[in-house]
């Protein structure tokens, strides 16, 4: 108990408000530059409202407002559902006692792993990618760091197959019937081509780019990976992370995003 300026502080109250300040900057992090952002701001208003009229006594109004609000929170899950999943799977990535990191520190220290398999799997993204782009050849590389991170690939072809440069070119190359829509990768494993992503709303991305980012974009809305994406008209090549669009990076600051995903991250 902490007595300041007359009033007395338990240092649970502390932490009560750290907590909460926490996950409010963590809901603004998510919610940023995004359509549901303001749909977030547009709640609050109504809810300022209801306990405006309602401390000046109109009945009428707070009866409306209130039967808006008790209808609103089931319209609000419906809603944020995406941006409900991403903030849940943002805090669980925070925990550093989660079931995966607990478990990996515990039977597997770092200086015991072998990172033998990511590296040969980032070598071969990297040629990939390094070809795909001199050859103008689009494509969408969906890379998840653990095979419990599932996505939904009925809409696309099974390979379940190593990953390999050649490959990846293959399904990729303009001929193919594989090459439209995206790659899945988990652990070293191509788990299906021609997946149809979910294609981000967010209109603070940049007007000119195509569904391929827009999808990439709106892949790691919803889940933890990283999307990589080669422009079929610059050759550029950019990536997508947590919602997030980085265009026009350079091959060496892929391979750096790939080492951070798949061996500084997973350890």
């Amino acid at each position: 108990m902490v007595h300041l300026w007359g009033y007395s502080i338990r240092l649970l109250n502390v932490l009560d408000v750290l907590i909460v300040i926490f996950l409010a900057y963590q809901l603004y992090r998510l919610l940023r530059g995004s359509i549901a952002f303001k749909i977030f701001w547009g709640i609050v208003v109504v809810y300022l409202v209801y306990f405006i009229v309602r401390y000046l006594e109109m009945p009428l109004l707070t009866n409306i407002l209130q039967t808006f609000i008790n209808v609103g929170v089931i319209a609000i899950i419906v809603i944020f559902q995406p941006e409900i999943r991403r903030f849940l799977l943002m805090l669980g990535k925070k925990i550093p006692f989660s079931e995966e990191n607990a478990w990996k520190k515990l039977l597997m220290p770092d200086k015991f792993r072998d990172y033998r398999e990511e590296e040969a799997l980032i070598q071969h993204l990297m040629l990939a990618i390094g070809n795909l782009a001199n050859t103008y050849t689009g494509a969408l590389i969906l890379v998840a760091s653990s095979y419990k991170l599932r996505f939904d690939t009925t809409s696309g072809v099974p390979i379940d197959g190593n990953v390999s440069a050649r490959l990846l070119e293959s399904i990729f190359k303009k001929d193919s019937p594989l090459h439209d829509g995206a790659v899945i990768i988990a652990g070293n494993k191509i788990i299906a081509a021609k997946v149809v992503l979910p294609v981000s709303d967010n209109p603070e991305l940049p007007p000119r780019i195509g569904l391929r980012h827009r999808s990439g974009v709106g892949a790691t809305e919803q889940s933890d990976s990283l999307a990589i994406i080669v422009s079929e008209e610059r050759g550029n090549v950019s990536y997508a992370e947590d919602g997030k669009l980085y265009m026009n990076v350079s091959l060496e600051d892929m391979k750096s995003k790939l080492y951070q995903k798949l061996i500084e991250d997973g350890a």
